[in-house]
């Protein structure tokens, strides 16, 4: 470089350098002279004004979750939080007050519009917060988040130095829906931000809450942004939006026929699932009894009972010891047994034989449900009446116990489906005894999931392949639209 052109830069730079120091030294003499920031405009005397400069988080988007047709199943709308303005020097446009300096006709008129709020306490951080010459406060549980409309009843109330910051929250429209699988999220005031509480709102935080961003501005004593001082350190990345397999018309039916069944049985509870058998896709997913996500405040259960509740299935479990039969082979096709009651021992070889009734064997003698008895019928019949004795005549004579254990297994009970996001209980075999053998059979002795069961089911109505049952069907980037995850 020759020294003609360094000589050059040389004076490029003072000369940048220069023209920066005149314009900070016009800023000062400016405001020195005229008492208002040259950028801004703003007085500087203006009681409005303060110098405390504020570092803070700009929260990020929560994603959306949306069913199967884009219907929107959890969503993020604008809430308002109350904030009091204390500061005495603060008046309206008429030259009234325009600050709190009764603390107890504050609470008082607040508690008429808001009645799940705590009186006495509102009043008491009103009072601490003057005490302690603060500008403004927050006043907290109940006066938070609040919907539009309750905010638009508060400011028509008009009541001195009660003002508004607006926030989000999370919504959910047609809550309740799916409750204990979508869960619910809410603002966490250690993490300062929404996040996920329950279901897949908490299991999918990562993909749906974002990444939040840095700011610092200086900040007028009505606790606004003074224009021309704002500096974005970080700018936040919102959350992706996850797309469920769930179909919103089903779902809305089967929440529907949960709560008639709950009522017209006198029923604790009841479940429903709906699955696509040649996708795995599930459709619908309900349990009872249920809450109301836009407010969980009364959670009748945390446990996901189609995933994390074991429980003997019953006749159910019927199907698959004719499935085992059919496939191994052995399956005793337009033949006849004997239903009503079925006694057994066992012999040394450890085989179930079956004997008289009303012979001692020390065995608990079976039973078809309800007392019935059948008579002799074939073994189509017995599937068709769900004879318990049919099960037992097949896995004591046709069935043997290598192969309808292997099968258990194949068919996927008592092991994690692996169901993404979704939380599960493994269940247990239990087919050691003869007994435990036998009754396993119809559905008792072993306990398994729901969830489990109509993976095992999706074998027998799609020609023999089992699908993996699942929920999320792809989470995407909200604004470029690009699939992150597919499941």
């Amino acid at each position: 470089m020759s020294v003609k052109e360094t000589n050059r830069k040389i004076r490029a730079m003072l000369m940048v350098m220069i023209v920066s120091a005149i314009l900070v030294s016009a800023n000062i003499v400016y405001t020195m002279t005229t008492h208002h920031h040259l950028w801004s405009g703003q007085d500087v005397l203006n009681s409005q004004i303060r110098s405390s400069i504020v570092n803070t988080s700009v929260e990020a988007s929560r994603g959306n979750i949306y069913d199967r047709n884009g219907n929107i199943i959890a969503q993020e709308i604008p809430a308002y939080t109350i904030v009091a303005y204390l500061d005495d020097s603060l008046v309206d446009e008429n030259g009234d007050p325009d600050y709190v300096s009764d603390p107890e006709k504050t609470a008082r008129e607040l508690k008429k519009l808001l009645p799940d709020i705590d009186e006495k306490q509102v009043a008491e951080i009103l009072k601490k917060a003057i005490r302690n010459e603060q500008m403004q406060t927050e006043l907290g549980t109940g006066t938070k988040r609040l919907d539009k409309s309750v905010m638009e009843e508060i400011r028509k109330a008009n009541i001195p130095g009660i003002g508004f910051v607006e926030a989000t929250k999370r919504e959910y429209p047609s809550s309740p829906f799916a409750s204990n699988l979508i869960g619910f999220a809410a603002y966490d005031e250690d993490e300062q931000k929404i996040a996920g509480k329950l279901g897949l709102e908490e299991s999918l935080d990562d993909y749906l809450s974002g990444e939040d961003g840095r700011i610092q501005y200086q900040q007028m004593v009505d606790g606004s942004l003074l224009p021309g001082t704002l500096n974005v350190y970080k700018e936040a990345v919102d959350g992706d939006d996850v797309i469920l397999t769930i179909d919103s018309n089903l779902q809305s039916i089967v929440e529907t026929q949960l709560q008639a069944t709950i009522a017209q049985n006198n029923a604790q509870s009841a479940w429903a699932i709906v699955v696509e058998c040649e996708t795995g896709k599930i459709l619908a997913w309900g349990s009872y009894p249920t809450f109301d996500q836009n407010h969980p405040t009364e959670i009748p259960t945390y446990q996901n009972a189609l995933s994390q509740m074991n429980l003997e299935p019953g006749s159910v479990m019927k199907p698959f010891v004719y499935a085992t039969a059919i496939d191994t082979g052995v399956y005793p096709a337009g033949q006849s047994y004997t239903a009503g009651s079925f006694t057994y021992t066992q012999n040394g070889a450890g085989k179930i034989i079956r004997v008289a009734n009303g012979t001692d064997t020390g065995y608990p003698v079976i039973n078809d449900a309800l007392g019935e008895n059948f008579g002799v019928i074939t073994f189509e019949q017995g599937l068709a009446f769900s004879s318990n004795i049919a099960i037992c005549e097949l896995l004591a004579n046709y069935v043997n116990y290598d192969q309808f254990s292997s099968y258990l297994d194949k068919f996927g009970f008592y092991q994690y489906v692996d169901i993404p996001f979704v939380p599960e209980q493994q269940g247990v075999k239990n087919i050691q005894s003869a007994s435990d053998y036998l009754s396993t059979g119809f559905g008792q002795a072993s306990s398994l999931t729901i969830l489990q069961l109509v993976q095992a089911y999706t074998a027998i109505f799609n020609d023999g392949k089992m699908m993996k049952p699942y929920v999320v069907d792809e989470i995407v980037n909200p604004h470029t639209n690009q699939v992150v995850e597919k499941y």
